[in-house]
């Protein structure tokens, strides 16, 4: 981001050309930062979503297909604490990973970061959850590893081109309200103000209270479409 400035204190002469000088003021990067640096957030949000719920969802399928997720629904246990149970066990695995994605990020390509880094830790970590949720729920539907792969392009990949790597306001307007309602719209916009413009958590209220409710709602949804399974 630069800011051009005229000097207000240089006075022309009357009858005199000469041009004003100009100073440039970067705010984030330099004059070699490119467009790359502006949907890097938007890029590291996308893997932390894609690993996370391909983790998450080929391990359930694979509990449901060789009849684990059968037996445990047998036992009186409710599917809220199944639910929960699956969200404790790999959230730990995916605040490892979301840890090691964001470093890798930063680190190997070198990314200039305004904000906190715990913060950008955090935001993804909050994703994470949301794509363990999201591959839990469309591991239900699914009846094979190829099936559930078949997702990935239908449900994933065009998540980053209405997230803001294109700027929404230049599509359609339906376009526009299909990335209101995804989750990477909201990450890729909590990043961004954390890592060019060093933003804090308290000024990305909007953003984080949009992913906690696709987080609810995927929650509740998983509880829902495990009772298709019960069959006690």
């Amino acid at each position: 981001m630069v800011i051009r400035k005229t000097n207000p204190n240089i006075t022309l002469p009357k009858g005199t050309q000469t041009a004003p000088s100009i100073s440039n003021h970067y705010r984030y990067g330099d004059d070699d930062t490119g467009f790359f640096a502006k949907i890097v957030p938007i890029l590291m949000g996308f893997f932390v979503f894609l690993f996370v719920f391909l983790i998450s969802g080929l391990a359930l399928l694979r509990e449901r297909t060789s009849g684990t997720l059968d037996r445990l629904l047998a036992t009186p246990v409710k599917r809220s604490e199944i639910v929960f149970g699956y969200m404790l066990g790999y959230g730990f695995i995916s605040i490892i990973q979301s840890t090691i994605i964001v470093v890798a990020t930063i680190w190997l390509l070198k990314i200039e970061v305004v904000g906190n880094i715990f913060n950008i830790i955090i935001i993804s970590f909050l994703l994470a959850l949301v794509a363990l949720a999201f591959g839990i729920l469309l591991s239900t539907p699914a009846n094979s590893e190829f099936q559930m792969m078949q997702f990935i392009p239908l449900v994933i990949v065009p998540q980053v081109f209405f997230s803001g790597i294109i700027p929404l306001d230049s599509m359609a307007s339906w376009i526009q309200y299909i990335g209101k309602i995804l989750p990477l719209t909201y990450t890729g916009d909590a990043l961004t103000k954390i890592i060019m413009y060093g933003k804090g958590l308290t000024d990305l209220g909007g953003d984080i209270l949009a992913l906690l409710i696709f987080l609810v709602v995927l929650l509740w949804l998983n509880i829902v479409g495990l009772k298709r399974y019960r069959k006690v």
